[in-house]
């Protein structure tokens, strides 16, 4: 290896190349994973959440799959209503709860023309969610009921609109009303792709009868006194939408309830099946790395005949001879298994930088133990894989021949 350094840093080269990006795989997917979870986190871990949902009479995830495809063409399922939230608030496990709807609108003020997200909800939510006004205060139960247009704003949309300015007691222009702003909340960042402090809150009601011309809700969030018996809660919660919604089949239900459980699990089986998708896409370049070492390994037999020939006339047994070229093949892959975990780190350190700098996500650097593991075992076993035959063409190699081949 020493004596043909040149080719055998070829040979190494296509190795690194596919275990390096084994290690961005899993790297990635390790990234999607926290920035998907610090969403699902950002709610709070002691709630079930209510989502609506396309009826469907397939289960399991093709049953997702049909209702994800009739999202995306524009099916609105209209039937979950704040009495659901209501009557589900009344189980003595539900602490508290809230009901949401969601649009982008653009918001004014003076010459400055924003486009927000805007989000409607309860006025519980602000004691449910992970959030905080800092200066102000949040809506009131009686501001939603009687469809008051106020609004707490998100801190980076009250500088766009206001910049250094005091922004409560003034008007901001959502469509064609005015809304008076009561709250500024305090910045929290970006959880994943969404960036809470460009959002602006508003009293749920407010949004529904002024604003969309709604009279349904898009989730829910029920707050939990005793998180051990969220599915026994979450059981009670169905129930309780199949009466309201009149549904007698479980499997025309229009709405789904999940526990942090099932989110979690949910996530683990998503994000393992797209690691799992591009490791197959890796692989590729994988055993292109392994045909090349194979090749190599084929033209080191043939140069070394004469050596081969030499060791079994002295006694080299069949064993001796596949244990040589094997250990030789083993150690290049591992090489470059070895330096394509220190290349993957790199590159893995590289996309962290540009999603969380360049991008503005939350994306933090983290690769599972199983991933250096996965990437030294496929170089040993592509290592064994495609160092055996030309080992097995060496051990067979008739020790007369071999010495008069030169």
């Amino acid at each position: 290896m020493r004596s043909n350094l040149a080719r055998t840093s070829l040979t190494v080269l296509g190795m690194v190349i596919g275990i390096a990006m084994v290690i961005v795989v899993y790297s990635a997917g390790e990234g999607i994973r926290n920035l998907i979870v610090g969403q699902v986190e950002a709610f709070g871990t002691d709630i079930i959440e209510t989502e609506v949902k396309v009826p469907t009479q397939k289960k399991g995830a093709e049953g997702d799959a049909q209702t994800g495809q009739a999202v995306a063409q524009g099916v609105q399922v209209t039937t979950l209503k704040l009495k659901d939230m209501e009557d589900i608030k009344k189980l003595p496990n539900v602490k508290n709860a809230y009901s949401a709807v969601q649009a982008q609108e653009q918001v004014s003020y003076g010459n400055e023309t924003r486009r927000s997200f805007m989000l409607g909800v309860n006025a519980a939510y602000i004691d449910i969610d992970k959030s905080e006004v800092a200066t102000g205060r949040f809506f009131s139960e009686e501001e939603d009921k009687s469809l008051a247009q106020v609004v707490v704003l998100g801190s980076k949309i009250k500088t766009k609109l206001f910049g250094d300015a005091d922004a409560v007691g003034k008007f901001v222009k959502i469509r064609k009303s005015k809304f008076q702003v009561v709250g500024v909340m305090k910045s929290r960042g970006a959880s994943g792709f969404m960036d809470f402090d460009d959002w602006m809150l508003l009293p749920i009601r407010t949004v529904q009868k002024k604003i969309l011309g709604i009279d349904y809700v898009y989730y829910m969030i029920h707050q939990l006194y005793d998180v051990g018996r969220a599915d026994e809660t979450a059981a009670d919660a169905k129930f309780i939408i199949r009466e309201n919604h009149q549904i007698t089949n479980p499997d025309k239900d229009d709405f789904r309830v999940y526990t942090m459980a099932e989110m979690m699990s949910m996530l683990d089986i998503i994000t393992g099946a797209i690691t799992l998708l591009l490791l197959a896409i890796v692989s590729i370049s994988l055993v292109v790395g392994g045909v090349g070492i194979m090749n190599i390994m084929y033209v080191v037999v043939s140069e070394r005949t004469m050596e081969i020939g030499l060791r079994k006339a002295v006694g080299a047994r069949y064993g001796d001879i596949m244990k040589q070229f094997l250990f030789e093949a083993v150690l290049i892959t591992l090489l470059g298994g070895v330096v394509g975990v220190v290349v993957g780190i790199g590159l893995s350190l590289l996309v962290s930088w540009i999603a969380s700098s360049a991008l503005g996500s939350a994306w933090e650097f983290s690769i599972p133990l199983k991933g250096f593991a996965v990437a030294l075992g496929f170089s040993f076993f592509f290592g064994i894989v495609f160092g055996v035959y030309p080992a097995r063409k060496a051990a067979r190699l008739n020790p007369i021949e071999a010495l008069i081949s030169e």
